[in-house]
């Protein structure tokens, strides 16, 4: 259990939202839970930022984000989580306008289709879509995603890799769901932990239906992880996932990858959306966008 004051409020706060049991709901009660947990801790954009939504490839809801005053030519481009099931444009706005805001640059985020009505490769597959029409713009791009969006920016650039796609200059993963094996580390060790439990990991991943042997679905399955492009991991202690955030880093590392990784200690999962109640949220948050303004700006 972590101590942190207020770590423990905004758990207590997103309880009132969106219960411990809520993977037991079926699927309109669920993202109905956390639209309401999203909008409770929503905030205003920065002064100046101009959004524009549209679509790409005619089907796929896309949201531009664009800063006042822009130092960058690097587009980013943030992919949301909520375990391939919730979340939306809506769901992450302010977390992205505020990473815009702080690098400089342009950000698109991406609404994928969710499970369980559109199962692997959907969700991969839009972003894909988004990923390729972005570069077809001729501009850098980092790819940014917390938990099951971090899960999808790693696959991204793993087939960007794979395929011979330049343009992909990092990637920004923020308490990641890699692959690993449930029965083992931080899945044993904080197989009950605040806000994401082993079970809940084990349900989503039943949900998404990726194959075994899918690795842009499981990146740490991969067998090469040499010339991606320079990471940020962030991971939480108390959280399941924490060790696929490790152990990336660290076969990163050993595979001639840049890799800066920072393990918030007293943070849970999904703690990006605590930045205004929780110093340590604060802190991660703003090494988050500190190392993406740096990837955009280099």
């Amino acid at each position: 259990m972590p101590t942190e004051p207020g770590i423990l409020a905004f758990h207590k706060r997103c309880e009132d939202f969106y219960p411990a049991d809520a993977v037991d709901a079926d699927i309109v009660q669920q993202r109905a839970w956390y639209d309401a947990l999203c909008a409770a801790f929503d905030a205003p954009p920065p002064a100046g930022m101009v959004k524009r939504d549209g679509l790409v490839a005619g089907r796929i809801p896309v949201r531009r984000y664009r800063p006042a005053r822009v130092t960058s030519e690097t587009r980013l481009f943030y992919i949301h989580g909520g375990g391939f099931v919730v979340g939306s444009l809506e769901s992450h706005d302010a977390i992205c306008a505020e990473i815009s805001e702080a690098a400089g640059a342009e950000l698109v985020s991406v609404d994928y289709r969710l499970s369980p009505e559109h199962v692997w490769p959907a969700a991969f597959d839009d972003c894909w879509a988004v990923l390729v029409e972005l570069l077809l713009e001729s501009h850098p791009i980092v790819v940014i995603g917390d938990s099951a969006g971090g899960n999808l920016a790693a696959g991204l650039a793993l087939k960007a890799r794979d395929e011979g796609l330049k343009g992909i200059t990092g990637q920004a993963l923020v308490y990641p769901g890699l692959g690993g094996d449930l029965v083992s580390g931080s899945y044993v060790e904080m197989a009950e932990a605040l806000g994401l439990s082993t079970a809940d990991v084990a349900y989503y991943r039943e949900v998404y239906k990726a194959p075994e042997a899918a690795v842009h679905a499981f990146p740490l399955r991969a067998e090469n992880l040499a010339g991606l492009p320079p990471a940020f991991i962030s991971g939480a202690f108390f959280d399941p996932l924490r060790d696929d955030a490790r152990a990336y880093a660290a076969r990163l590392v050993l595979a001639g990858v840049p890799v800066e990784y920072r393990e918030e200690k007293q943070m849970i999962h999904a703690w990006l959306r605590a930045r205004f109640m929780s110093e340590g949220a604060k802190a991660g948050f703003a090494a988050l966008c500190d190392a993406v303004r740096r990837m955009a700006n280099p």
